[in-house]
């Protein structure tokens, strides 16, 4: 895509034209620490046996082991081998479209007396 060794068109000019920044023609990564590879392999250790734990349990895990840890280590690393804690997500109880919705009878009923929803008539129109 951009060609450093382009003699009709410089390297700031190719930028401009893909719509990327210099400075990432020029980005190397750096590789991946041993540390950090020997953290990523006892975090998927322990994510096989409680794949409930997230980031903050992988960080106890880890500080029971002996590493001195912090959270946001563990979550960037967990993210790196794309583990996500196994957890109730929201709206698992909605109701199905299919399923009647039935009114709620005491609606415009004032209650007055504890037990006045259970005398009223029932089979009122």
């Amino acid at each position: 895509m951009i060609d450093p060794g382009n003699q009709k068109l410089s390297l700031s000019r190719q930028c401009h034209l893909v719509n990327i920044s210099r400075s990432s023609v020029y980005y190397k990564p750096k590789p991946v620490s041993a540390e950090n590879l020997k953290f990523m392999r006892l975090i998927d250790e322990q994510y096989l046996k409680t794949p409930f734990c997230g980031s903050r349990g992988m960080r106890d895990h880890l500080r029971r082991m002996g590493y001195e840890v912090n959270r946001k280590r563990v979550k960037r690393l967990m993210g790196l081998m794309g583990l996500q804690a196994i957890y109730p997500k929201p709206k698992t109880s909605g109701s199905h479209p299919s399923h009647k919705v039935y009114p709620y009878l005491l609606k415009d009923m004032t209650i007055a007396y504890g037990l006045r929803p259970l005398t009223t008539n029932r089979h009122r129109a």
